[in-house]
């Protein structure tokens, strides 16, 4: 019983069992309006109805397997899925073996929903991967392909139509998962092989071989890749259709065959079958006259002759003779009898359908070999299985045959049990749970299966001995034999019978009465269709083929000519027995059952042929399933699951019962006044009429808004919560990650530096260990602390009063180090002022000092300076912490003062990179001071004064000051640019270091 998920004012009812009004108006308009909305499946009770929709759609994917996956099938929407599922639970929960029927006519969707039941079972076993699990599932996959190559044709009604039946038994362990499983095919239409109507197409193979061969394949199959060349498969007009890609769906079955273990050799014999096949159509014969006046039969196209002998591996004179002659045996001798044109294309015809028919079965065999399970109870436990029966439906053309008939009995015999498994269930349910059985009316359709299957009696056994009897019978005969037979039965008419009947055919229609309707059909070739001849010598010519697998396809053609056989099985009574074996084993397993209908016959998704949907309904017996569904109780539900569902109706059992499950049931029914309505069983519920269910649907849905925001607000409000705390936790854990970490860390590399301080450099050349990035911010406070840890034991060594030299170096390294060569890092003594000794230049300090107010002396020295008029001047420089003082010694050493300069006008300073004494002090105004430090042999003091420089400015600017290093030198002279380079040479301590006029304008050369 379907739930409710949908708007039916919208989408229809889910379940036929809940129409107001059980008809077939009802019926019908509920399915277009399903089908309009796209909503292809409806249930009747857990029956589903599925509508062919033409179109892909998007209900198949591994999020919609998910959504039914567990699910009991009333709890999602109307699904082939869900039936899937119940019968895959029902398999595991109760250890008996179920099956699926899926049925309804050619382009129904019968194929592609048992694609869809197999899809799902594989989707939802083997959750742990076993290996031989997934490849019994891909080969249960794959086999599809393979069959519907062989056994699929394009017909006017469906471009991929079975033509064949198929029921496959899938085998589980006792997990669940698919261990094996086994296919048993019924009934292929072999007369298609050698005769198609127009618009349809022969078996998929032919075409498949001729458009996606390669080239090498079709020339030793000796073919044209061109279906309209051959007889056998352009009889139905244009062989080409828009839905299948042959060319792509060969190289699918060559790799399925591959797959499933079938080797090179057996592939290519398939091949050569579909190749001879062909060619047999193309075989033409002529009658000549003997030299007796006799005529003779011969081929006349012998090279097509030759191929087909070498693609069956026989000889070719044993294939002409075999064409062309029969050997019969009578009174013990052998008699070579030969045939009429019309008896060898007939005998070549026959040859062409027993040949693919018997490939077809060797191909199924095949695929059982490498599917089949072995018995191992120690491995796989007990075990069931589930069957899935695709398989035809019910024709009734203008013209029905030998292959009508023979269908539409199959599905008599399984509507049969249809009605019967129907209606038991119905029945033991009602026993079960102490409920009064109703007696149900319906359409007992066994009387017509009687007819047809009765021994000694029924249809099948007439045709028999028409076909097996003394002397020569005919159709008309045949019909006559059955008229007197069973012409007093209520289900069988012909023109013999009732001849008021102007509707048959004179000594060829008889009619049959089926629960689908009547189905005339004419008798023409039964008896040779019955009879499936096909000449031992055709047999034993296959059998001697040196080909062993077409030998392997023929096992009846060992016999010897003259050894007598009993009579061979007819093919109706081998299709009969067949289906009464199926019927048998289905009756033996709970049943699910599909039912397909096709919408319109021009494959239409936007068209509804109401008129053909109604004939589908009448013989699938959709309407009287829901009669027999609706006779006792509309609904019906467990006890749990109906309180549970419903129990928000009542303040009694709202929102947690805890009294017994059936009270609280009958509170809920009694809150909402349908206790008239409903019987208890034991463990169920039965609710009589849709319109008590529709009610209970009605006050749910009114109740399930404010239950719905009353749980959201709730709910809410919990995650609020638990993030919260969650987030609080996240907190603690990182601090107390972080805490360990560095702990760790700290440990890891106090362990490394622990001999630091004995080491000669204090630990500088030992690597620390990788810190984790969660710290990384923290070890660069380490490495901090760490630097100015060793700088303070290396202070720890210099005294004092070494400690403002050391600044000044400090200084200038900053600067220096790595640019300059030397620069007296290596003197220990930073005179700073090296001419305090001179007593007339403290006096002039002394002046200077009462006068500018600075406090200190920093850096005083002789220097050879440069002016604008390319002169060298000998001058003293002092600087201190408010200026620099340009002096002129003088002869005397009198030091006049020549120029101030404040120090803040400092720009930049500029020295070279090699040893040389030269420096450029650049200030503001254009006019920069550049001269050569009169210093002693081997003794740098520009460092000395670029670092004075540098610390001044860091003091009163907090930031390092510019220092350019390089071999040629910009300044400004005289407001003019200059550059100065130094001529390294003929220096000896300082005497003859000179600044010339370069060769170049602005150029000012050092000597030194």
């Amino acid at each position: 019983m379907a739930g409710f998920h949908e708007d039916e004012a919208q989408y229809g009812r889910e379940d036929f069992v809940l129409l107001d009004n059980v008809d077939i108006d009802s019926f019908v308009a509920n399915l277009r309006k399903r089908y309009n909305t796209s909503r292809i499946y409806t249930y009747i009770g857990e029956v589903v109805v599925s509508v062919n929709p033409y179109r892909p759609l998007n209900i198949y994917d591994d999020n919609v397997i998910k959504d039914y996956k567990g699910r009991e099938i009333y709890e999602r929407p109307p699904h082939v899925f869900a039936l899937t599922d119940s019968a895959y639970k029902t398999m595991k929960r109760t250890g008996k073996s179920t099956c699926i029927v899926i049925s309804g006519e050619s382009g129904a969707g019968k194929t592609e929903a048992s694609k869809y039941i197999m899809r799902y079972i594989s989707a939802v076993t083997n959750v742990k991967g076993q290996r031989e699990v997934e490849r019994v599932k891909d080969i249960l996959i794959r086999s599809n392909v393979i069959l519907e190559a062989f056994g699929n044709s394009k017909t006017n009604r469906n471009d991929n139509s079975s033509r064949f039946g198929k029921y496959m038994d899938i085998n589980f362990d006792f997990k669940g998962d698919p261990v094996g499983g086994h296919i048993n095919n019924y009934l292929l239409e072999k007369s298609r092989v050698v005769h198609q109507q127009a618009g349809e197409r022969n078996f998929h193979s032919f075409y498949h071989l001729l458009t996606g061969g390669s080239e090498d394949l079709i020339s030793k199959l000796h073919l044209k890749k061109d279906p309209s060349s051959y007889h056998y498969t352009n009889q139905g007009g244009d062989w080409k259709v828009t839905t299948i890609n042959d060319r792509k769906l060969f190289r699918d079955v060559e790799q399925a065959l591959k797959s499933m273990g079938v080797g090179a050799a057996e592939s290519e014999t398939l091949w050569k079958v579909v190749a001879a096949v062909l060619h047999l159509g193309e075989l033409n014969f002529e009658e000549k006259p003997t030299r007796s006046n006799a005529h003779e039969v011969v081929v006349t196209t012998k090279a097509v002759a030759k191929h087909l002998a070498e693609l069956l591996s026989v000889s070719e004179e044993k294939l002409l003779k075999t064409l062309c002659f029969r050997v019969v045996a009578a009174g013990g001798d052998v008699v070579e009898k030969g045939h009429t044109e019309k008896e060898a294309l007939f005998a070549k015809d026959a040859f062409a359908k027993n040949l693919y028919d018997r490939m077809f079965t060797w191909v199924v065999a095949t695929l059982n070999s490498v599917i089949h399970l072995e018995k191992d109870i120690r491995r796989h436990g007990a075990g069931s299985v589930i069957g899935v029966l695709d398989i035809y439906g019910f024709e009734i053309f203008d013209d029905n045959s030998f292959e009508q008939f023979c269908i539409n009995y199959c599905n008599e015999k399984l509507q049969q049990l249809f009605i019967e498994l129907v209606l038991k269930q119905e029945q033991d349910e009602y026993t079960k749970e102490g409920i009064t059985w109703v007696q149900i009316e319906y359409f007992n359709n066994k009387p017509i299966c009687d007819l047809v299957d009765k021994p000694r009696q029924g249809i099948m056994a007439v045709l028999d001995d028409a076909c097996f009897g003394v002397g020569k019978v005919t159709d008309q005969l045949f019909l006559e034999a059955m008229d007197k037979q069973l012409g007093n039965n209520a289900h069988y008419s012909s023109r013999g019978t009732d001849r008021s009947d102007k509707t048959l055919v004179h000594g060829r229609d008889f009619r049959v009465k089926h629960y689908a309707g009547n189905v005339t059909y004419s008798t023409e070739n039964f008896i040779i269709k019955n009879k499936d001849t096909l000449f031992q010598d055709f047999k034993r010519l296959m059998y001697g083929s040196s080909n062993p697998v077409l030998a392997e396809m023929f096992p009846d053609g060992d016999k010897h000519v003259q050894e007598v056989t009993k009579r061979p099985e007819s093919a109706g009574t081998h299709f009969k027995n067949s289906i009464i074996s199926l019927v048998d084993n289905l009756a033996t397993k709970t049943p699910h059952y599909v039912r397909c209908i096709k919408p319109n016959e021009i494959k239409s998704p936007n068209s509804f042929d109401e008129e053909r949907v109604r004939h589908q309904i009448a013989y699938l017996g959709l309407l009287e399933n829901v009669k027999v569904r609706r006779a006792g109780f509309a609904f019906r539900m467990l006890y749990t699951r109906f309180l549970a569902r419903y129990k928000m109706l009542s303040k009694e059992t709202w929102p947690t019962y805890r009294g017994r499950v059936e009270d609280g049931c009958r509170a809920i029914l009694s809150k909402e006044g349908l206790l008239d309505d409903v019987q208890f069983g034991l463990t169920k519920i039965f609710i009589k009429t849709p319109k008590s269910l529709f009610s209970l649907e009605a006050s749910r849905s009114a109740r399930i808004p404010p239950i719905v925001l009353f749980l959201q607000k709730h709910w809410r409000g919990g995650l609020a919560r638990r993030m919260v705390a969650k987030m609080k936790a996240i907190r603690i854990i990182v601090a107390r990650f972080r805490r360990y970490k560095l702990r760790r860390y700290v440990v890891s590399l106090v362990e490394k530096l622990k001999y630091a301080k004995s080491m000669k450099d204090y630990g500088k050349s030992i690597e620390w260990p990788a810190p984790p990035k969660v710290l990384s911010g923290f070890v660069e406070e380490l490495r901090r602390a760490y630097r100015i840890w060793r700088a303070r034991m290396i202070l720890s060594n210099v005294q004092p009063n070494e400690w403002p030299v050391l600044r000044l170096k400090v200084a200038a390294a900053e600067e220096l180090m790595g640019k300059r060569k030397d620069w007296g890092q290596s003197r220990k003594l930073w005179k700073g002022s090296y001419l305090a000794g001179d007593g007339n230049f403290q006096q002039v300090v002394d002046a200077l000092q009462r006068k500018d107010q600075f406090s200190s002396i920093l850096f005083s020295h002789r220097v050879l300076k440069v002016n604008k008029w390319n002169q060298n001047r000998q001058r003293a420089v002092l600087i201190t912490d408010q200026f620099i003082y340009k002096l002129d010694p003088g002869k005397k050493a009198t030091y006049k003062m020549l120029e101030k300069f404040p120090i803040v006008n400092i720009t930049s300073i500029s020295v070279t990179g090699n040893s040389d004494q030269l420096a450029i002090i650049h200030l503001d105004g254009g006019n920069d001071l550049i001269f050569h430090l009169a210093a002693d042999a081997n003794e740098d003091r520009v460092g000395e004064l670029v670092g004075t420089l540098n610390s001044l400015w860091q003091r009163k600017q907090n930031r390092n000051l510019r220092v350019r290093i390089g071999d040629q030198l910009s300044c400004m002279l005289g407001n003019k640019p200059k550059c100065v380079m130094v001529q390294p040479g003929g220096c000896q301590g300082g005497s003859n270091v000179t600044f010339k006029k370069g060769n170049v304008p602005g150029e000012i050369v050092l000597f030194c």
